[in-house]
């Protein structure tokens, strides 16, 4: 009791000190707006949102601004996706893809106001959930991780690349796995992390400092997207908003189990390295229809299906805040981004960060969840009008943000060159089915992994036993093997007659 006296004493400081700072409304409300208006729009991602801002914000105003700015983005933008899901069977993100299979239904029987009520709602409450198991949770795996030495960081760091290739891949894992490998040969880009030579630079001074992580999440996540966009427009008819966008609070209270369960669901897939708020909303779905009363009514127009799906994407949220701010390690593409922020501005997150900027981070998800909500009730038909917006108008704005944001962080032309380049390789791996997350979570973890695997072979001696000698490096050795393992064909031929028999 005494330790949630502290946090809770701990997060009301913080948030009263958000509470009467002018400043934080206009940041919160701006960045809210924003973030729904990318979600609402098919083509634009809550990663892209907070990519953007990452490059105008990240380091030109203070990191306490900035964080408020990235995080509204990043909330407002996950529960955005629901607005083309519901009235235009066009997921506004992948995170909303679960939500189009109940919520379109529901809009074409003349139901679109209450399901974006009802959406409006789950959010909020999903994003509290996630938000209250990152205040209580965070501090339990800190304790552990501040006991962790650089082997056991070192297969972390590896087992984020492989898990994230791994849910990741569309067909096939081993493409994940080599879009990580190839974010991990660009993070050995630059000056060796302990001897301070430099690495494959080619006699080029740009690249002594490494892949820079703005132009290379610019260039990975807006660059494919955009173009994607201009070559295939959406199209879809929007249906007519019918009803009062009001919370129907007899059917959250019925439905109180799915909201649960969803959230617990949503924050825990969130805590998996690399993995993200699509698959938590799939994997909630999944969940409620197997064992929902009337899972057979699922992609008819459910409640309990849109519910699930909805509740789940916006928990991971702060699921996927845990083991960033831990471990140093992105629960999903958007934290990717945030991640790309913390660095910017040498905060580095893992055992070592300021207590204060956890309960910092919490209290700021709050008022954003708050915000969004609001928003959500009394603005929808702003965003509607929005979602009637072509690409062929916003997709060039886009574009021009992103050159600007990625040219003012450093302030030179190579970072647009780079930005470009990597936007076109991450281009051509899109068509051809390469998933870009685990590459971009292979630059950001590539450093850690590059200089905690031979930091322990330097303790060591150069003897590899140390992975398994030590009893946490080893479990986390084994589970790499094992997720690699579970990717063959034997085993998965195994696997497949296991549950046919049991079936």
């Amino acid at each position: 009791m005494e330790f949630v006296a502290s946090q809770l004493s701990g997060f009301g400081v913080q948030f009263a000190g958000l509470v009467v700072d002018p400043l934080t409304y206009i940041y919160l409300v701006s960045s809210v707006f924003l973030g729904i208006t990318f979600g609402a729009l098919p083509g634009l991602t809550a990663t892209l949102a907070v990519t953007i801002l990452t490059g105008f914000f990240g380091n030109k105003i203070p990191l306490d601004y900035s964080l408020i700015a990235l995080l509204g983005a990043y909330v407002g933008a996950i529960y955005g996706g629901s607005y083309p899901s519901i009235l235009l069977n066009i997921p506004g993100t992948a995170a909303s893809a679960a939500t189009a299979m109940d919520g379109y239904p529901l809009a074409k029987a003349g139901r679109g106001g209450e399901a974006l009520g009802l959406t409006t709602t789950a959010s909020f409450i999903g994003t509290v959930i996630g938000t209250m198991a990152l205040l209580i949770f965070v501090w339990a795996l800190l304790l552990i991780s501040q006991n962790i030495a650089s082997p056991e960081k070192a297969m972390l760091a590896l087992f984020g690349i492989l898990l994230s290739g791994t849910l990741m891949s569309e067909d096939l894992a081993i493409k994940g796995w080599i879009a990580g490998l190839i974010g991990l040969a660009m993070a050995m880009v630059g000056l060796d992390p302990l001897l301070s030579e430099p690495r494959y630079t080619f006699g080029w001074s740009y690249m002594l400092s490494g892949f820079q992580v703005v132009p290379v999440l610019m260039g990975a996540f807006a660059v494919p997207q955009i173009i994607e966009g201009m070559r295939h427009v959406a199209s879809g008819k929007v249906q007519p908003l019918q009803g009062r966008i009001l919370p129907n609070m007899a059917a959250i209270r019925r439905h109180l189990p799915t909201i649960g369960r969803s959230g617990v669901i949503g924050t825990g897939v969130g805590a998996l390295p690399g993995v993200g708020e699509d698959v938590a909303g799939w994997v909630s779905y999944g969940v409620g229809k197997t064992v929902s009363k009337d899972g057979k009514n699922f992609g008819k127009g459910s409640l309990e299906g849109l519910l699930s799906s909805e509740t789940a994407n916006n928990a991971c949220i702060g699921g996927a805040l845990i083991p960033l701010l831990v471990l140093g390690i992105p629960g999903s593409p958007p934290a990717a981004a945030l991640m790309g922020a913390l660095k910017i501005n040498n905060v580095i997150p893992g055992p070592t960060i300021d207590p204060a900027l956890i309960l910092q981070v919490v209290a700021i998800l709050v008022l954003a969840s708050l915000t969004m909500f609001l928003m959500g009730l009394f603005a929808a038909r702003v965003f509607i009008m929005i979602l009637r917006l072509p690409q062929t108008v916003f997709l060039p704005i886009v574009m021009a943000l992103t050159t600007i944001g990625s040219f003012s962080v450093g302030g030179g032309i190579n970072d647009l060159y780079l930005m470009l380049g990597v936007g076109v390789v991450a281009y051509f791996m899109n068509l051809m089915k390469y998933p870009i997350a685990p590459l971009v979570i292979g630059v950001i973890l590539g450093g850690l992994l590059d200089e905690t695997f031979r930091r322990s072979l330097l303790i060591s001696g150069g003897d590899l036993s140390v992975f398994i000698s030590r009893p946490g490096a080893a479990i986390l050795l084994s589970l790499n093997v094992a997720l690699v393992l579970s990717q063959l064909p034997l085993a998965k031929r195994m696997f497949a007659k296991l549950t046919n028999k049991e079936a």
